[in-house]
């Protein structure tokens, strides 16, 4: 029996978030819009299975932590030891600093990795991630050039339909 899977998305259609738990669905409705997903279920042999949703085959793995908060910690553990630093404290500021680094060091090995969908943005949670590469920039502007274009192409048919 293959292991569940969580996948968080947005929907296609309306940009609401959505969770389906795999391999149990076959298919998913948005609540909100009544769009209908199919999701596809990997064929067995391959190493890095293909997104479930959009059936790319690029997937990236990345640490499960928003990136705002690890941003506001570090901008904390800064703005602290400046301070402390302006008050002559150097031992505390040394404290503070080696501190916020212990603590990041024990997040990093604490909180586990999410595989991303580069096309759809779909999170997969508890898929074997072994295979899985790490965040590539080239491929990512890739497909972020492909939405850009899409979402163009999307306002210009809008935009030409008759009665607009």
């Amino acid at each position: 029996m293959k292991p569940a899977c969580t996948v968080s998305f947005a929907c296609p259609e309306c940009g609401a978030a959505a969770r389906l738990r795999l391999p149990d669905a076959a298919a998913w409705q948005c609540p909100a819009c009544d769009h209908r997903l199919p999701a596809e279920t990997a064929s067995p042999g391959l190493a890095v299975p293909p997104c479930a949703l959009c059936g790319n085959a690029e997937l990236y793995k990345k640490k499960d932590f928003p990136h705002g908060l690890g941003l506001l910690i570090l901008t904390a553990a800064c703005l602290a030891s400046v301070f402390t630093y302006g008050w002559y404290e150097k031992w505390l500021t040394w404290a503070i600093l080696i501190g916020s680094a212990l603590f990041d060091g024990l997040l990093y090995l604490w909180v586990g990795d999410v595989v991303v969908c580069y096309r759809c943005l779909a999170h997969y949670r508890g898929l074997p991630q072994q295979d899985v590469p790490p965040f590539e920039l080239a491929v990512n502007e890739r497909y972020r050039q492909e939405r850009i274009r899409r979402e163009r192409l999307l306002a210009q048919q809008a935009a030409k339909k008759p009665g607009s």
